[in-house]
């Protein structure tokens, strides 16, 4: 159940992303930053924390902070048992974070 909830809060974060408003402002806001980490910290990361927050919140989440943090602790959890979420995630995560390989098992 904790599975299909995650997957289903990271879609809905993904689609919002994907809005046309907040797509704009994260396409500025990555030109801002360019290739510079830190600046992608400092002005895109803002953008999707407060998309995420808005998402969570309707999910029964705690507002702002405490929210995220909770959050973040269920996905880490979550992210071990199920490769879909971990899939999702990451999905969420590149919008800020450049890609990182990370070896895993295939499952063939």
């Amino acid at each position: 159940y904790k599975e299909m909830l995650a997957k289903s809060i990271l879609l809905s974060i993904l689609e919002a992303i994907g809005q046309p408003d907040n797509a704009a402002k994260l396409g500025e806001a990555k030109n801002n930053a360019g290739n510079d980490m830190l600046k992608m910290m400092q002005f895109v990361f803002p953008i999707l924390m407060q998309i995420e927050m808005d998402i969570i919140k309707t999910y029964g989440f705690p507002e702002g902070r405490e929210g995220i943090v909770h959050f973040a602790l269920a996905l880490r959890t979550l992210e071990r048992e199920d490769p879909d979420v971990a899939h999702l995630h990451a999905q969420v995560r590149a919008h800020f974070m450049p890609p990182v390989s990370i070896s895993t098992e295939s499952t063939s």
